[in-house]
């Protein structure tokens, strides 16, 4: 689940705003004038994500490799290429 708190509680109570949240919660979601802006997650929680980002990489790349999606020319073919776009 995650919390939420004003950006004006956030004023307030600083950090120890989101530290209350945080003990009951994966994350807290700042909102500002009533929009949800901004999220804080404890670093356990952004290392996971960053992890699930770079299995997700990981897997678009074999499946690329899978499936003929990659060039074995020189470096100079390639930004010949890059660079005609």
């Amino acid at each position: 689940m995650i919390g939420q708190i004003t950006a004006n509680d956030l004023k307030t109570k600083g950090i120890s705003g989101i530290d209350e949240l945080i003990t009951d919660n994966a994350g807290v979601v700042i909102t500002i004038r009533g929009i949800e802006k901004y999220v804080i997650l404890p670093i356990e929680g952004y290392n996971q994500l960053r992890e699930f980002e770079l299995d997700a990489a990981i897997q678009e790349s074999k499946n690329e490799l899978a499936n003929g999606k990659y060039f074995s020319d020189s470096i100079e073919a390639h930004l010949k290429r890059v660079s005609d776009v």
